[in-house]
């Protein structure tokens, strides 16, 4: 009993009160927790500023460039290996799996809120959706029909479309300095692939009319998260089913038949799924890249990479690139430099002008110091008159 006693007297009850306090101070933290990420979640306004928080505009473009150059070797693989010949099909599987994913995320409770409706008229919502479906599929149709020279050539066009898009829409200009440096990344990417130009007559077809949609899709997922409170999950989100949508209405007309009749085993299936979830980074990088930045700055950023494969390709396995290529981009990543300092100065700029000026009214700022005058005013030494 005298054990017992030890065991299970007041300090052993104190031990045992303790214990149980400290499991409730712990499931309560763990509820706060669940609590505050779940109300971060609920508001459109909450929700976009954790998005600021933790994908600023560099975590941004970094992820966006990392999954691009993992969506080419996929969709090579899948296009080349695999020999999945069917571009808007491979699309429409792309966005099938990311509202897939996105419907997982909303029944979980970790889909950002959307904002209200009345904030953004349905109408800017299904444009965004119908002009993703042309970029998406128009960009994969390009990519088979046309060299990967012709390609980039036709990607130097979205710029000045995009810089004069903007400007009839938002009376959005740039300085002159800018354009500049945007013609000089134009002309380097135009010399570094200048070697690889095939002419095909369709393929040039869907790349000129490729060109449209491409930028115009920049524009509204850069304006409608930088206006509004919508983040890239939340747009995704709503406008995924439009895309999808009109990716079956152009299936007929830009895909060969047979997609039935497709070996579809486990090593092509998986294949095809993987290059389906590197679509989905690469939607979710680009809407959260086009958020954080401008339409203008993801293009140069689209630009950059082709520079770093075409470099990378010449000095990690000697491949024979020529002076030429290398030349141009290297003259590309010069312009390239140039705008990244011009765009951090013009951002420094106007963070600088946003921040509060304290500055009292003339009339308060002069009672101020007459009462610090009279406050540390030094003594008088005049001598006393008797």
């Amino acid at each position: 009993m005298g054990l017992l006693d030890s065991l299970f007297g007041n300090g052993g009850r104190r031990f045992i009160k303790r214990k149980d306090s400290d499991a409730g101070e712990a499931g309560r933290a763990l509820e706060d927790l669940r609590g505050s990420l779940y109300n971060e979640l609920r508001t459109s306004e909450a929700a976009k500023r954790q998005q600021r928080r933790f994908c600023g505009p560099v975590v941004a473009l970094t992820f966006n460039f990392m999954v691009a150059v993992g969506i080419i070797l996929g969709n090579k693989l899948v296009m080349g290996r695999v020999g999945f010949n069917f571009p808007i099909f491979l699309t429409f599987i792309h966005y099938c799996c990311a509202w897939l994913l996105l419907a997982i995320f909303k029944a979980l409770s970790l889909l950002p809120a959307a904002p209200p409706a009345k904030s953004t008229p349905f109408s800017s919502l299904f444009s965004l959706g119908v002009v993703m479906a042309f970029a998406s599929g128009l960009a994969n149709a390009s990519l088979k029909h046309n060299s990967v020279g012709f390609y980039q050539m036709a990607k130097i066009a979205v710029t000045p479309t995009i810089v004069i898009a903007e400007f009839f829409l938002f009376k959005k200009t740039v300085s002159f300095h800018k354009v500049l440096a945007l013609a000089v990344v134009s002309v380097g990417i135009a010399v570094a692939t200048v070697t690889d130009l095939e002419f095909n007559l369709f393929g040039a077809c869907i790349a000129l009319a490729w060109i449209v949609p491409s930028s115009v899709n920049k524009i509204l997922w850069s304006n409608l998260q930088q206006q509004t409170n919508w983040t890239a999950l939340a747009l995704m989100w709503r406008t995924t089913p439009v895309t999808i949508f009109f990716l079956v209405a152009l299936m007929p007309w830009l895909d060969p038949p047979g997609v039935l009749s497709f070996k579809w085993d486990v090593h092509n299936t998986s294949a095809i799924l993987i290059s389906a979830l590197l679509g989905f980074l690469l939607q979710w990088s680009g809407a959260l890249a086009l958020g954080a930045t401008s339409a203008t700055s993801h293009v140069v950023l689209g630009q950059f990479k082709t520079c770093v494969i075409l470099l990378g390709g010449y000095l990690l396995f000697s491949s024979d690139t020529g002076w030429t290529s290398i030349c141009g981009a290297v003259t590309a990543l010069g312009g390239m430099t140039v705008y990244t300092s011009l765009s951090i100065k013009e951002s420094r700029e106007k963070a600088s002008d946003q921040l509060p000026k304290h500055s009292l009214p003339p009339q308060k700022l002069k009672s101020t110091e007459d009462d610090d005058n009279s406050r540390y005013s030094p003594p008088d030494h005049t001598p006393a008159v008797v």
